[in-house]
């Protein structure tokens, strides 16, 4: 005998059903944390500096410059 049971719901409603618990509070908590610090992050950052390493060659400064 096959029976097939088809339940109509919401993934919050199913979850809440099966006594599991809503970790919406958290994931928004976690996510507005790692903006926070990306966002800290990005402000750190000096645009100007972060082009003269990539213009410097590996060996430190630049051949021929007077600095």
């Amino acid at each position: 005998m096959k029976v097939t049971i088809t339940v109509d719901c919401t993934p919050e409603e199913a979850r809440a059903y099966m006594g599991l618990p809503d970790m919406a509070p958290l994931h928004d908590a976690f996510v507005d944390e790692l903006k926070k610090r990306m966002t800290d992050q990005m402000n750190l950052m000096n645009p100007q500096a972060v082009l003269q390493a990539w213009q410097t060659p590996a060996g430190g400064g630049a051949v021929g410059s007077s600095a």
